[in-house]
């Protein structure tokens, strides 16, 4: 994983004590006061520098048992927080009836009694489901009517008579009475095991990503004693269904270990430990059950270890060594591993093929060879074919190969979409998974039979509030860079909006790790959109949108490509007529949220208002410490500034917090998580401290955290959806001046 997916009212909290005294002047009333941070200045020397951070009291020295019980922070920073929140909620008091409409709104979007199409997986289809009022989904399975490959396992006719018991579906799991009376809770990941006798889940209790794994004996109802602890919420079973396989979270929140124990309890075994504090391990099993995946990988290196299912308690071995610089990751196709890989300079990926009993790099044969530009996302098999998801020009397009290497394609003819291949569930089957959407069309659910090249339509989102495509117009721009490269915006409006620069925008942005931004459906946004807003995204370097290249033009010594993209790409928007500078509001979160502090600090006049979601903006002093979770894995990703001076001097020159000096600064909004263990909550708090003071344009700086949630904010669907409604309703309070009369 990388670094970075109830509103009170005011008048709860608007005179919540001395820091939120409303200043007076006769019978007049003016503004809330905003809370003045304390000025505690540390010095830091290292590599020959010497840098002051006047706020590095906001961190809690015991911030590891605060992610796991919040109610530990230290005194003096819970109060800053809570007259924070407070002044944040004076001050945007008026938009209350905007986020409640705003809510209802997006609620009114969604199919409250809703499911998602059955997996089948023999005997069995699996599948999740909402009931009206639920904030957290249900688990469920029912029979599959034949005809269906049936296991060979001696124990299918045990299994056989249960599933004969079962005339109605059968509920797995209810999050919601596993959610009730906790402030958050998330089931992380769920499976079934390949017997379908077991059912275990994971669940984050704090939002804090600790987790508990549960096991649930299907035939019996009951949950199994002695559920997993400490664990990141990774887990599988192992093909013949015996052990349980998960990864263990360290005290610096890192995965550091594999472990193994029987599924239904007893001694716990130790399989795998990662000595790399820089590594991300993970455990899962091949497509076609032959073998449990042990999976080594920071962004530029990767390694895989395999136990053949036969021998589900051998050590596992190496199957080609770690070598900085090359990625792959391998499946098992029956008889041969299929590896996707950047090996010999394929910048876009390849895919290679190895005999079972050799996978080494010694004998990988080229089944897909690289072509720059077209960047093989990933990969999904079934028996007797391999689908492929391929993305060029921030637009995707699935491959589908047989085993003789005949292909075709399934790909889309508009201007910017999304299509996603989800893969089976079951190894021994013709039919695939994909999705489809636009930034105007809902979410299409189609099953594809890779044999006789039909598709059928499996489910259409729902918007029962009503959605027509054809009152929104998609666009797809191309944004000039300073250095020539052209970089994709994907716009989405309701075709009565003008085109003249007088309709506000938003744009988001990401850009890290390689991460593409789709050009999918929200329907969320429409409550932007059908407010005369223009929403739009920039797909810009750092991102893998224009393939992995379009990654590494923009990491390290290039981070600033990121940037800068961004900024081309508002001025392209305000050239084109689509925007007006000083009419854009800026959003983005997680490391999307350094990308909203680094273009705060370099072109503040471009926008009305900048939402920095969970942002990573105090760089410098957190690629600094080695304690925090992901510093060690990250260094590939930033540069290491304990060791490397250049690294160094180059953070400093864009890191957020660091680069905060007196100028006209737009309205900022910063959210974060108290329980947050990627962006924790004292960067935004530092950064607001910073930033208010430094402001010379009147605007306000605001700073919400969540007490009771992490990276993802809240669990539910529906206060999720508070959340969104909060920052939509500050991005119109931005454009429309509200603070002049809060």
């Amino acid at each position: 994983m990388n670094r970075r997916e109830l509103i009170a009212t005011a008048a709860a909290t608007a005179v919540a004590g001395p820091a939120l005294a409303r200043q007076t002047t006769g019978a007049s009333m003016t503004r809330p006061q905003a809370p003045v941070a304390k000025k505690i200045p540390v010095t830091i020397e290292q590599l020959g520098r010497v840098r002051t951070d006047d706020y590095q009291w906001m961190k809690d020295d015991n911030w590891q048992a605060v992610l796991r019980d919040p109610t530990l922070i230290k005194a003096e920073v819970k109060e800053h927080l809570t007259a924070e929140n407070a002044y944040r909620e004076a001050m945007m008091a008026a938009t209350l009836p905007l986020q409640a409409a705003m809510f209802e709104e997006m609620k009114g979007r969604i199919k409250e009694d809703d499911s998602s199409v059955p997996s089948p997986d023999g005997e069995w289809e699996y599948y999740v489901e909402y009931r009206t009022g639920d904030q957290h989904p249900r688990y469920m399975r029912k029979s599959r009517q034949p005809p269906f490959n049936t296991p060979t396992d001696p124990d299918f006719t045990r299994i056989e008579t249960i599933s004969h018991r079962v005339e109605t579906p059968q509920l797995l799991l209810d999050a919601n009475a596993l959610a009730e009376g906790k402030a958050y809770s998330q089931v992380s990941a769920a499976d079934h095991s390949p017997d379908h006798a077991l059912f275990g889940y994971a669940e984050d209790a704090q939002g804090s990503e600790v987790h508990q794994i549960y096991i649930k004996d299907l035939a019996t109802g009951e949950v199994l004693p002695d559920p997993i602890g400490s664990a990141t919420g990774d887990f599988t079973f192992s093909p013949d269904s015996q052990w349980i396989f998960w990864t263990n979270r360290n005290d610096n929140g890192r995965p550091d270990k594999i472990f193994r124990r029987p599924v239904r309890g007893g001694e716990t075994s130790l399989v795998y430990e990662e000595d790399d504090d820089g590594m991300f391990i993970s455990v899962g099993r091949t497509s076609d059950d032959a073998f449990v995946l042990i999976s080594i990988a920071n962004q530029e290196t990767s390694e895989a270890r395999v136990i053949p299912a036969a021998t589900p308690i051998a050590t596992p071995v190496v199957l080609e060594p770690r070598h900085i610089g090359r990625l792959y990751d391998a499946d098992h196709w029956g008889d041969r591993w299929v590896i996707r890989t950047n090996a010999d300079d394929s910048i876009d990926f390849k895919i290679v093929e190895a005999p079972t009993a050799t996978p080494g790099k010694a004998n990988w044969t080229d089944l897909v060879a690289h072509a720059p530009g077209r960047y093989i996302e990933g990969v999904a098999l079934v028996k007797d074919f391999i689908g492929r998801q391929e993305r060029a020009d921030a637009n995707t397009t699935i491959v589908i190969r047989d085993r003789s290497g005949t292909e075709h394609q399934i790909a889309v003819d508009e201007p910017a979409y999304a299509l996603s291949l989800r893969g089976a569930s079951e190894f021994d089957t013709t039919v695939m998974r994909y999705g489809y959407s636009s930034p105007s069309t809902p979410s299409s659910t189609y099953d594809y039979d890779l044999a006789t090249r039909e598709r059928t339509l499996r489910k259409v989102q729902e918007v029962p509030s009503g959605h027509d495509p054809a009152d929104y117009v998609v666009e797809r721009l191309n944004a000039p860079a300073a250095d020539g490269a052209l970089v994709p915006v994907t716009i989405v409006r309701r075709r009565t909006t003008p085109v003249d620069g007088s309709a506000p925008l938003l744009l988001y942005g990401y850009g890290s790790y390689g991460i593409p931004m789709s050009a999918s459906f929200s329907t969320n946004r429409l409550s932007l959109v059908d407010r005369g807003w223009i929403y739009a995204i920039a797909h810009i370097r750092g991102g893998s949108d224009k393939g992995w290249g379009w990654f590494l033009d923009a990491r390290r010594m290039t981070k600033k490509n990121t940037f800068t993209d961004f900024i081309a790409a508002a001025e392209h928007l305000i050239g084109s007529g689509h925007a007006k500078a000083g009419h854009i509001v800026a959003q983005g979160g997680s490391a999307g949220g350094l990308l909203m502090g680094a273009v705060n600090n370099m072109r503040p006049d471009l926008w009305a208002g900048v939402i920095g979601q969970v942002p990573f903006v105090d760089v410098i002093n957190t690629m600094s410490d080695t304690s925090l979770p992901l510093t060690p894995p990250e260094w590939p990703e930033w540069g290491n500034p304990i060791e490397d001076p250049e690294a160094y001097d180059y953070m400093m020159s864009y890191s957020p917090y660091d680069n905060v000096e007196a100028k006209a600064y737009p309205a900022v909004l910063a959210t974060g998580g108290l329980s947050d263990p990627r962006v924790t909550y004292w960067e935004p708090e530092k950064w607001v401290a910073k930033l208010r003071p430094a402001t010379t344009s009147g605007r306000p700086v605001l700073l919400k955290i969540n007490m009771e949630a992490g990276h993802a904010g809240s669990s539910g669907r529906f206060d999720y959806l508070k959340e969104v409604a909060h920052d939509y309703a500050f991005a119109v309070w931005a454009i429309d001046r509200g603070w002049e009369t809060a």
